[in-house]
């Protein structure tokens, strides 16, 4: 019998805590993604209307997988990840629908809510897969950035061709690896 691994823990960084969505957490997150830049080269660029962001709110609740990040220091929530089709005959799991606050992008926040999500992925898969609209340049950049490898070809989700995206793919040997560019080392600074 296998067990049904915890999509929805609470995780600890230095900086920032990775814990599970809440109703409660509506108004706070929806300020993060009220930002129009965050969503420009996202495939739902309209995702800053409080219509649109509700689906994307009301979706994360209904996942029992999706996180809020908090900044430690601030107590902020400065955005949102969830884990998606968890396919354990095929040892595999993703982590997508994520945003972060401009004012955390490119730093030590993203890499290090990442490396935790990667970490607790791979107690139960070997492959962690990241959906990227096919024009992200921002999007694949970071994941390329934290050693994320291309996967061939364009795909789709579900039946809608409008909407191309390519996967990248982590691995657990891979990620283990101290040269994985930016993983966290023990200090909690990228490498």
């Amino acid at each position: 019998m296998t067990t049904r691994p915890d999509l929805q823990p609470t995780l600890i960084g230095e900086h920032v805590i990775v814990r599970p969505v809440e109703p409660a957490d509506w108004e706070e997150m929806f300020a993060v993604a009220a930002d129009p830049k965050i969503w420009e080269q996202h495939p739902e660029s309209d995702r800053y209307e409080e219509a649109v962001f509700r689906k994307y709110f009301d979706g994360a609740l209904a996942s029992g997988s999706a996180f809020s990040f908090i900044d430690k220091a601030s107590g902020q929530l400065i955005g949102s990840s969830r884990y998606w089709g968890h396919d354990p005959d095929a040892s595999e799991i993703e982590i997508g629908w994520t945003f972060l606050a401009r004012d955390y992008w490119g730093g030590r926040y993203n890499a290090e809510f990442k490396q935790l999500m990667l970490e607790h992925a791979f107690k139960f898969v070997e492959t962690v897969v990241f959906w990227i609209g096919a024009d992200n340049a921002r999007s694949r950049r970071a994941t390329e950035k934290i050693g994320g490898v291309l996967r061939k070809g364009i795909c789709y989700r579900g039946e809608d061709e409008s909407d191309p995206h390519v996967v990248y793919e982590i691995r657990a040997n891979h990620f283990r690896n101290s040269e994985v560019p930016g993983k966290l080392s023990e200090h909690g600074k990228a490498g």
